[in-house]
């Protein structure tokens, strides 16, 4: 099996970075990423499940892998939503898939957002997570614009195994991620 460029470039490059700036003893001391997590949420579903079934197969063209269908865990009413209904999907994605995604997410779909400054940095929680949302699936270029229902956004959570917010942020800046200016 192929290693993917992102994963070289971590092993290569960024792991040896990363133990200059924090001092590391070991190489099994420096952070890495655990997992990434594409969330949809979508309330339409509802009233319409076309709108789940187009999400559901174009999450799974943008990741590789067939997301799950989350369904509601509590009835709100203001929102028309039962209990059980299905209201979204997610994948989560490890090992040689979640750093193909990445590679592709941080080369060629982040660069494609209209308007784009950068991503926040005060993202990051207590646990070296980084979480961020986007507004339309259409930056990546594995969905046919012609086919889209709806335009919908989705929510990514990269989980680290970072201590610390500085590095996971440094970790991510180092693999290529553009965070704004401050």
């Amino acid at each position: 099996m192929i290693t993917p460029r992102l994963l070289e470039r971590y092993r290569s490059e960024i792991s040896p970075e990363m133990m200059k700036i924090f001092k590391y003893k070991n190489k099994m001391e420096v952070p890495k990423l655990d997992k990434v997590v594409i969330n949809i949420g979508l309330g339409e579903a509802v009233q319409d499940i076309k709108f789940l079934e187009a999400a559901v197969s174009e999450l799974a063209m943008i990741t590789g892998q067939r997301p799950v269908i989350t369904k509601a865990k509590k009835a709100i009413a203001n929102f028309k939503i039962r209990k059980g209904s299905s209201v979204g999907c997610k994948v989560t994605l490890r090992r040689a898939r979640m750093y193909e995604f990445l590679d592709r997410m941080i080369a060629v779909s982040i660069p494609r957002i209209r308007d784009f400054r950068g991503l926040s940095t005060s993202s990051f929680d207590k646990g070296g997570n980084y979480a961020f949302g986007l507004n339309e699936q259409l930056i990546f270029p594995e969905v046919d614009v012609d086919k889209v229902a709806k335009i919908h956004g989705m929510d990514i959570i990269i989980c680290t195994t970072a201590k610390t917010r500085d590095e996971a942020f440094e970790l991510l800046r180092l693999m290529g991620m553009p965070f704004a200016k401050k």
